[in-house]
């Protein structure tokens, strides 16, 4: 596809699987003592497309969403699960419209640098690199709480599972991405399959289809009532509240849908899979997520003690709502498939957080932003250097060992939450940047790979919502007698760190915004194109069908 820009003589042309070895080099400054090779292009359409559907499709929506029905209740859960999911759709467009143009290793951290200056770029590499570390262990924790399921804790260590997951996860990255994109292929499928069944389960339970032909309705949403009064606070203010506090974990239930802007330096055919991939990511929003907490709420009586994942809900898995139902609706057998496929998502959301963390320190490496070593890479376009770090920081997850998982669990989801809204807002932050530059240098976006009629408006809705959500996450501590310092710490760590990492780099690096006339739109454009190519016209109704379905 052509567009209205000038391109650049290249001064290095050589390339790996479509990536230009030596511009990365000279871009990233990486001493080609260490950088002899770099990523390959090895993600399939078919890997892009389930890793944006179901690759994060995790703890966060299986299990996470006990606490958020007990804190806001079915109507409570629900809303907030729906203004988080304008945002996240928002941020996707944005997103979309130049990762789509730009597919290059690093995303939108490199993306930041060129569009906004190199001290933003800094600030969302290490937070984006932070989220992702840390959300690995609460992965693994949470897979923990669901292995209780068969076996306590008091029969089985917890650590046991913990470093079982682990194995898993570390063997499937080290195989690299082509095998990290067929893994995921088939752990999402597994996840697209289950959610949905749950979905139409659900619905059939709660029209009285069960064993105990017991037909619930709305039943809870008038007792104990659509919302809860958050800490027995009365009134509105304690609706208002209660509605509040779900947003942080709906936030760490669709925190992830950004990794295809990761994915994109190592997907094949960018130009044509990414924007399919982008989307439908409101498929995703609508369907699993709205779709999934709106038949929980039915199911499940926001008061109902197997919700409890601090207490000693935390000793089983029933904590999640999925299971509490279909146990009360007296299907015997089918809450050890649902435990079954709940622990698939785990491990397949921990392979994301894996390969998502080495992903980003390998493209700050690339900017200097961080030890050259890390950008080191095989002949097989593996970041080993990179995967080995991260998943140092995976040990984390035995702080759960001497205590309750599922606290462990609460105290990373606080952390992944915030940090994860502070890279959704930089995305936009680059966004609005970008969408000026396009202005300034006459660039029509209407030929670009993607573009949404909803932008610039989307981006500033998202710009103003992460921070405010981040400001008052931790609102539950300011109450009297509720003072938790282990929440206040959790939840208020990434939000601080974000301005501090910007302002300092920026004092660093002595630099200021990039000028809208002087943005990069050229750099990498013609290695871009040159992996463009058309798709074969399916030839038959069965290619036709996968063809729209991928």
């Amino acid at each position: 596809m052509a567009f209205p820009i000038d391109e650049k003589e290249h001064e290095h042309s050589d390339k790996v699987d479509g990536v230009s070895t030596s511009a990365s080099v000279e871009e990233g400054g990486v001493d080609e003592a260490v950088q002899t090779h770099t990523l390959k292009r090895q993600l399939k359409n078919r890997h892009i497309a389930m890793i944006s559907i179901g690759g994060v499709i995790g703890t966060g929506l299986f299990l996470g969403t006990a606490t958020s029905l007990a804190d806001g209740g079915p109507v409570g859960l629900l809303l907030g699960y729906f203004v988080v999911g304008t945002i996240c759709y928002s941020v996707m467009i944005s997103l979309g419209e130049m990762v789509a143009f730009l597919p290059i290793p690093g995303g939108h951290i490199k993306l930041a640098g060129r569009f906004v200056d190199p001290a933003l770029s800094f600030t969302m590499g290490w937070n984006y690199w932070y989220n992702w570390t840390v959300i690995l262990p609460a992965e693994l924790s949470a897979a923990a709480v669901l292995m209780s399921f068969w076996k306590s804790p008091e029969e089985v260590n917890p650590a046991a599972w913990i470093t079982m997951c682990l194995v898993i996860v570390i063997i499937i990255n080290m195989l690299g991405a082509g095998a990290y994109g067929e893994c995921e292929f088939i752990f999402s499928s597994i996840k697209v399959i289950t959610i949905t069944a749950l979905i139409i389960l659900g619905i059939v339970l709660d029209l009285g289809g069960g064993p105990n032909h017991d037909r619930i309705g709305f039943r809870y949403w008038k007792n104990p009532g659509p919302f809860v009064q958050f800490k027995g606070i009365s009134g509105n203010t304690g609706r208002f509240l209660g509605w509040w506090g779900v947003m942080t974990q709906a936030a760490f239930s669709f925190i992830g849908t950004e990794i295809v802007a990761i994915a994109a330096g190592e997907a094949k055919n960018p130009r044509r899979n990414l924007p399919k991939a982008i989307k439908r990511v409101y498929i995703r929003i609508l369907l699993f997520y709205i779709g999934g907490t709106f038949v929980i709420g039915l199911l499940v009586a926001s008061n109902n003690p197997g919700l409890n994942l601090t207490g000693s809900g935390a000793k089983t898995a029933t904590g999640s709502p999925f299971v509490i139902a279909i146990k009360a609706a007296g299907i015997g057998g089918l809450p050890h498939v649902i435990n079954a496929a709940l622990l698939t998502a785990a491990w397949s959301a921990a392979s994301s957080d894996l390969y998502t963390s080495s992903r980003a320190i390998y493209g700050l490496a690339l900017s200097k932003n961080a030890p050259k070593i890390f950008a080191y890479t095989t002949k097989r376009g593996l970041p080993l250097v990179a995967i080995g770090f991260c998943s140092a920081f995976a040990l984390l997850a035995y702080m759960g060992v001497n205590g309750s998982s599922g606290k462990v669990f609460q105290w990373f989801v606080n952390m992944t939450s915030v940090a994860g809204l502070m890279t959704w807002f930089g995305i936009c932050v680059t966004y609005i940047r970008f969408y000026k530059g396009t202005i300034a240098q006459g660039i029509d976006r209407s030929k670009l790979p993607y573009t949404s009629v909803l932008n610039p408006y989307a981006a500033w809705y998202a710009v103003i919502a992460c921070p405010v959500i981040c400001f008052f996450s931790g609102f539950s501590v300011f109450i009297k007698d509720s003072w938790a310092t282990d929440t206040f710490v959790t939840n208020y760590i990434p939000f601080i760190l974000f301005p501090v990492l910007y302002i300092g780099s920026r004092i660093y690096y002595k630099c200021s915004p990039v000028r809208a006339l002087d943005m990069d739109f050229v750099t990498d454009l013609k290695g871009i194109e040159d992996d463009t190519y058309d798709e074969p016209p399916p030839r038959n109704w069965l290619e036709r069908f996968w063809g729209w379905l991928m």
